[in-house]
């Protein structure tokens, strides 16, 4: 693709016509017209219409149009990446963050990332796997953290690295917390909080609660572990949480700890493009990782 056949168009579309955008590119409106016809021969498809006096976008147009933004912001971005570099060096550190890893642990695993000698800039991203796979995949992140390693399904050229693993444990408001006499026999008929079916933790704790003879009301399911705690925090039910956490939960949210389920372990990886990690802030979250 010719991008500066592309720019011509993103220009006449930001512009509301022709005549204005070849004032902007100080070039003839035939040129212009020409330039945007060579882009649509390239893409197989009009992008621009007829439309009264003037020409409107085509659905084809739009969803260019959107590209085109991205594309023309990141250049924008480079130019004031290369100007700050000057000024300050600084090693820019993107984090794809899954919206089932808890918030607090996805922080202790990237501080080490933040006393470097060399100063980093982190950028955090927040989504789903397949999403932030495909973001790896184009190199527009350097990590991933997640709950499971790179499936097998996914058609994505990366490799898992484990980064620790922790029991779970069950949190509750202390009204609630207060009737827990037994744990974990106080969950069974109790209102219940768990985590969404893209966790990996799910099905664990599902197996738990059979394999125990336990049968909650489950009254809430979140892909953010923040909001199920919110929730438990306002007394909506008991949720489960990594027993890892629990000092920072019981403070933050003023819940407290009611019980671990030792035969529920979560388990945490970073996912990257390349086996061998040549990122410095990478290499200090795996090596903080392998410490502890």
């Amino acid at each position: 693709m010719n991008f500066k056949h592309l720019y011509y168009f993103w220009t006449v579309a930001r512009s509301g016509g022709v005549a204005r955008a070849s004032e902007r590119l100080n070039l003839t409106p035939q040129t212009v017209s020409a330039q945007i016809k060579l882009l649509e021969e390239q893409l197989g498809t009009p992008l621009l219409r007829p439309a009264g006096r003037g020409l409107e976008l085509t659905e084809a147009g739009r969803l260019a149009l959107g590209y085109a933004d991205e594309i023309f912001a990141l250049g924008d971005a480079l130019k004031s990446a290369l100007a700050s570099h000057q000024g300050m060096p600084f090693l820019p550190f993107r984090v794809g963050i899954t919206d089932v890893m808890p918030k607090s642990l996805a922080y202790q695993l990237l501080s080490p990332s933040t006393g470097l000698a060399e100063p980093v800039r982190l950028v955090c991203r927040e989504g789903k796997l397949d999403r932030l796979l495909a973001e790896l995949a184009l190199h527009r992140l350097d990590m991933v953290l997640a709950d499971r390693p790179l499936p097998a399904h996914i058609n994505v050229r990366g490799y898992s690295h484990k980064l620790g693993e922790c029991g779970l444990a069950f949190f509750a408001a202390p009204m609630l917390a207060d009737t827990c006499n037994v744990f974990p026999d106080c969950l069974n008929g109790a209102p219940l909080l768990l985590p969404g079916d893209d966790a990996t933790a799910r099905p664990r704790i599902e197996a738990w609660l059979e394999k125990n003879r336990l049968a909650p009301r489950v009254v809430g399911e979140f892909d953010d572990g923040a909001l199920m705690m919110a929730f438990g925090q306002a007394g909506g039910g008991y949720f489960p949480a990594p027993a890892v956490l629990g000092e920072a939960i019981e403070t933050q949210f003023g819940v407290r700890r009611v019980g671990l389920a030792e035969d529920i372990q979560d388990v945490f990886y970073a996912i990257t493009g390349e086996r061998h990690i040549t990122h410095p802030a990478a290499q200090a979250v795996l090596a903080n990782a392998m410490a502890t």
